[in-house]
């Protein structure tokens, strides 16, 4: 079995991962899944195909938004799960500091801001791979 199969290869794969867990395990998975799907470029659509697990308000949002960002970033279809779920935060969550909040309005991706969730425009970035 190679490392890669051990990783979450879908977003529902990490919903399931990360179900009772806290917010590093989802962190630490969803980085995971970021690895696999810039490696496999062949099982990119399928990996935003499938419908997250709930979670909670703010990892179902993050989740809908990195299937929209990715699938949009890839000229892949928009899963239509992405529409209505992760909907229901009613404040806005900023990935930062307040000395962080106007840069992360600006620069957050159209997936996240329009689900109140403001990152950097760097969050979905492929990871970089050190050298040997």
């Amino acid at each position: 079995m190679s490392i890669d199969s051990k990783r979450p290869r879908t977003l529902l794969e990490i919903s399931r991962r990360v179900r009772d867990s806290d917010d590093d395990a989802f962190d630490h998975a969803a980085h995971e899944f970021l690895e696999v799907f810039y490696g496999q470029p062949e099982e990119r659509e399928a990996a935003l195909a499938d419908r997250p697990e709930p979670l909670d308000p703010v990892r179902d949002a993050y989740l809908a938004a990195v299937a929209e960002h990715l699938a949009r970033s890839f000229h892949l279809p928009t899963p239509e799960w992405s529409e209505t779920h992760g909907n229901n935060l009613i404040r806005p969550i900023f990935a930062g500091d307040e000395s962080m909040i106007a840069t992360l309005t600006v620069h957050s991706p159209t997936a996240f801001r329009r689900r109140l969730l403001f990152v950097s425009k760097d969050t979905l970035a492929p990871p970089r791979r050190t050298q040997d």
